[in-house]
Parts: C-alpha cells; sequence; structure tokens
C-alpha cells in the first residue's frame, strides 16, 4: 500500500464515447489523440451503438468525452480544457 491511503489510476482516463462514420467523433478522436499522447495519458473509445445504457444516455450528445468516468464534453473537445481536467486529475 502507498502511503497516500488511495490506489493508482488503472485503465485509460479518457473515454470517448461516439459511433463510426461521425465526423464530430473523428474531430474529437483528434484532439484526443493529441492532448493525452502530449501528456502521456491513455485513452479509450467505446462504440455507443454497441452499448444500450450508454445509447440511452448519450444517443443525442456523441461525440462524449469521459475524464476518470465522469462527463467531461460533448460534441466538440476543447483541448485546453482537456488538458486542465486532466492536470488536475
Amino acid at each position: 500500500m502507498t502511503g497516500s491511503g488511495s490506489a493508482p489510476p488503472t485503465g485509460p482516463r479518457v473515454t470517448l464515447v461516439g459511433r463510426p462514420g461521425c465526423h464530430l467523433c473523428d474531430d474529437a478522436r483528434a484532439v484526443i489523440e493529441a492532448v493525452c499522447a502530449e501528456l502521456g495519458e491513455s485513452w479509450s473509445e467505446v462504440d455507443v451503438d454497441e452499448d444500450p445504457v450508454l445509447l440511452d444516455r448519450y444517443a443525442e450528445e456523441i461525440p462524449v468525452t469521459l475524464v476518470d468516468g465522469r462527463q467531461h464534453d460533448f460534441w466538440r473537445v476543447d483541448p485546453d480544457r482537456l488538458r486542465a481536467a486532466l492536470r488536475r486529475g
């Protein structure tokens, strides 16, 4: 156990919820890839159409960006705002 009393995070910090063929998802992916590469963070992508829970929750907002499991942005990803969120975490 570390002295902080909390376990380090596991898995990607950023998740893009999108769908194939979505031009806004393509734009979001490019921003997420660049910011995560710059900061050494990992990210993943989930197809909203493959998960009924995500589809019900986010169908009208994709692409949705999650940071540490919480909704961060939808439709557009601001690189400065994403950087700030990752640095805070």
